[in-house]
């Protein structure tokens, strides 16, 4: 099953069980996805690819940081605490993230074949470390660790 079918098949989970802030979420998810199927022009027969689905997911989270940021510098927690849950129920259908260590170890290993040496290898760097980490990463942390490295 595909990750579109599978946000359709909770989206009516939740629906049928009356779980509001799921169906929210996942109706305005179902919604991104839409748009980006018009936006790609496919036909109705065919569906986005997972890779597709899985940006268009960590585009979603990004947004619901950002304003979580915003409301807990105004000081409005009950809105942050709602971004923190949509953040929460949009993470289900991410894949399971790396951690620290093995995202250093593939950094070190990529400037090592790379023979990047200064900060002006970033983007070599980068680019080789985000296509071995295949959307189990954050790109700001792999930025951050990519930065630290280099520095020395």
């Amino acid at each position: 099953m595909s990750l579109a079918e599978q946000i359709n098949q909770d989206f009516l989970v939740a629906f049928k069980s009356k779980n509001s802030d799921v169906v929210a979420v996942l109706r305005m998810l179902k919604s991104s996805l839409t748009n980006k199927e018009i936006e790609k022009k496919l036909p109705k027969s065919e569906a986005l690819s997972d890779d597709d689905v899985i940006a268009i997911i960590k585009s979603e989270i990004k947004k619901r940081k950002d304003s979580y940021t915003s409301y807990t510098e105004a000081n409005r927690n009950d809105l942050a605490e709602k971004e923190e849950q949509e953040i929460k129920i949009l993470e289900k259908y991410l894949p399971e993230q790396m951690s620290d260590d093995q995202i250093k170890d593939i950094v070190l290993q990529v400037v090592t074949e790379t023979g990047a040496s200064s900060p002006a290898d970033f983007g070599k760097v980068m680019g080789a470390v985000m296509a071995q980490t295949k959307n189990q990463a954050d790109g700001q942390l792999v930025s951050s660790l990519v930065k630290a490295v280099l520095a020395k």
